[in-house]
């Protein structure tokens, strides 16, 4: 009897594994979370900054089988900075609606497991000359000509519904600031929730 249903019990566990991690899924949620940016200069001599916080939210899909994925996210985001520039200081709060296209892997089984993914991500900017919703038809519309570049790389772990992730986003497009050019490098750390899976 035992041997019957420690039998089970391994088929079972095999069944759920291999649908978790092989057969074709598609999930659909919600994320928020924090971030620290800060800014690398080819000016270093005459700008600096320190790291503050800043927030994300939006939403996120996935696309999976045999244990890989391909993420899609939109979300807005502030990126605040405090600058020294020539000797007087200034507060810089840039704000974006963020695509980042991640691919990716997981690891785990019964609803519990680790992923890893890497990918770009392109910024369509909100600011005097692009209000929000014209970054967000830029970004549904994926025209990122003129907006801004970066790379992400990161893990996360999923509980049943919840995820949490913690992600490096480097800076590639310069952008103009005083005497110099910078790129906005960041931290961020989010907390997500799966609306639908199918």
């Amino acid at each position: 009897m035992k041997k019957i249903i420690l039998t089970l019990l391994i088929f079972t566990a095999t069944i759920s594994f291999a649908s978790a991690q092989v057969l074709p899924s598609f999930q659909f949620g919600a994320k928020a979370g924090l971030n620290l940016s800060g800014i690398s200069s080819s000016a270093s001599a005459t700008l600096s900054s320190s790291n503050q916080a800043g927030y994300l939210a939006g939403f996120w899909a996935r696309f999976g089988a045999l244990g890989f994925n391909f993420q899609p996210e939109m979300y807005i985001t502030s990126k605040n900075v405090d600058i020294t520039s020539n000797g007087s200081e200034a507060k810089q709060k840039f704000t974006s609606i963020d695509v980042p296209l991640l691919f990716g892997g997981k690891v785990g089984a019964f609803g519990i497991g680790g992923r890893f993914y890497t990918g770009p991500v392109v910024s369509f900017a909100v600011n005097k000359d692009q209000t929000f919703t014209g970054a967000a038809g830029n970004a549904l519309r994926l025209n990122y000509k003129d907006q801004n570049f970066a790379w992400q790389v990161g893990a996360g772990l999923d509980i049943k519904k919840i995820s949490v992730d913690l992600r490096y986003e480097a800076g590639l497009t310069k952008q103009d600031y005083g005497n110099g050019q910078t790129r906005i490098n960041l931290f961020n750390l989010s907390l997500a929730y799966r609306l639908a899976k199918l």
